[in-house]
């Protein structure tokens, strides 16, 4: 499933721009699988990118040509990219139209779209897809519409083309997280899914075959960082040390241990009341799921972004959410199974590259939506 605000057909890499890194994708088709062919990263300073808003057009387009310039594996043969977009600019919602042809439905769909939309129609990009539904006989089409401010998408696509590249599609993070996570692009109950970033987490719901809520907390892997220097009265270095020593669940308790653990615990939990409102929330408001009452509770959450490798999160989120919470495998629809990484990207650094190869699986695909 997936939203085009452009949609071209050559193959592509997919190219995931943050608040602070660049991470980069490319997969090439290998008998029945796929096979990561090129990969890397680049930090963003401070200041470039802020809450998704490009700063400094000049430097992103620079760092966009290094990041393409260091990578790792084989040297990209393709200027087609599929980049991301900032969640936190985004809007989704699945909406209730009548039965009607493909051609009449994108002029309804965009009247009844400004019932929803919290900015001006005239001032956003919109694009929609037709939900099908996983199960019974509807006598109406659920929508999804999704809507993004021009500004921010004509920014994202002029450093892109100032870096000599040229956009096959450009979409929202979750996305590109679900596609990387969900098996097979369909699930048969609610799953969410936790981003947890260096700068921000991204919490995202998908049942059936589509995304059904998203949304961005401000609690990150990097305020957990500074906690512990604030806490400890160490540098951010070291308390970045620290945090990926000893985690929630460090083999052998110490005080320092407990130190570290007791400065993380106000942000997660900060990070688990935000996450089960939204929960309560979706709960409360899914009514376009068309499952058994049982069917439409969230009875999973995968963890991925670099902050999910924090020792004891899984255990942590579990405890306190009363879900079945897990890593996610950003691999599920790119290696068979039972493989879970490739050779010089260890599974752990690759659950930052989740949304990157998101990315790069839909540039391996012909008319994907």
């Amino acid at each position: 499933m997936n939203l085009d605000f452009i949609s071209l057909q050559p193959e592509a890499f997919g190219l995931d721009i943050s608040d602070r890194c660049l991470r980069i994708a490319k997969l090439k088709k290998k008998r029945r699988f796929l096979e990561l062919t090129s990969w890397g990263e680049i930090k963003i300073k401070s200041g470039i990118i802020e809450k998704g808003e490009i700063k400094d057009e000049a430097r992103l387009v620079e760092l966009i040509k290094e990041g393409l310039a260091k990578l790792k594996g084989k040297k990209l043969k393709t200027k087609y990219v599929v980049a991301s977009l900032p969640e936190r600019e985004s809007f989704f919602q699945v909406i209730q139209m009548p039965i009607m042809k493909k051609e009449e439905l994108k002029t309804a769909v965009l009247f009844e779209a400004e019932n929803y939309i919290p900015f001006s129609i005239e001032e956003v990009y919109l694009d929609f897809q037709i939900v099908p539904p996983f199960r019974n006989h509807l006598d109406h089409l659920d929508v999804l519409i999704a809507a993004l401010p021009k500004t921010t998408i004509d920014s994202y696509l002029s450093c892109l083309k100032k870096a000599g590249l040229i956009p096959l599609a450009l979409e929202v993070e979750s996305q590109s997280i679900s596609r990387a996570l969900i098996k097979d692009g369909v699930t048969p109950f609610p799953i969410a899914i936790i981003d947890f970033g260096r700068s921000r987490t991204t919490f995202i719901i998908f049942s059936g075959y589509s995304l059904r809520f998203t949304s961005s907390i401000a609690i990150s892997s990097q305020e957990l960082t500074q906690s512990i220097a604030q806490n400890l009265k160490i540098d951010l270095a070291e308390a970045e040390k620290l945090k990926l020593k000893y985690g929630l669940k460090a083999p052998r308790r110490t005080e320092k241990a407990k130190k570290v653990s007791k400065a993380m615990l106000p942000a997660l939990t900060k990070l688990t009341e935000q996450v089960q409102k939204y929960i309560n929330y979706y709960h409360t408001h899914n009514k376009h799921e068309h499952l058994s009452r049982e069917d439409r509770k969230i009875k999973k959450i995968l963890l991925c972004g670099r902050g999910a490798n924090l020792k004891g999160l899984t255990d942590f989120l579990s405890q306190e959410l009363k879900i079945s919470v897990e890593l996610g495998n950003p691999w599920v629809n790119i290696l068979p199974s039972p493989l879970k990484e490739v050779p010089r990207l260890p599974f752990k650094e690759s659950l930052g590259y989740t949304t990157a190869l998101g990315l790069a699986l839909r540039g391996t695909r012909r008319n994907v939506k």
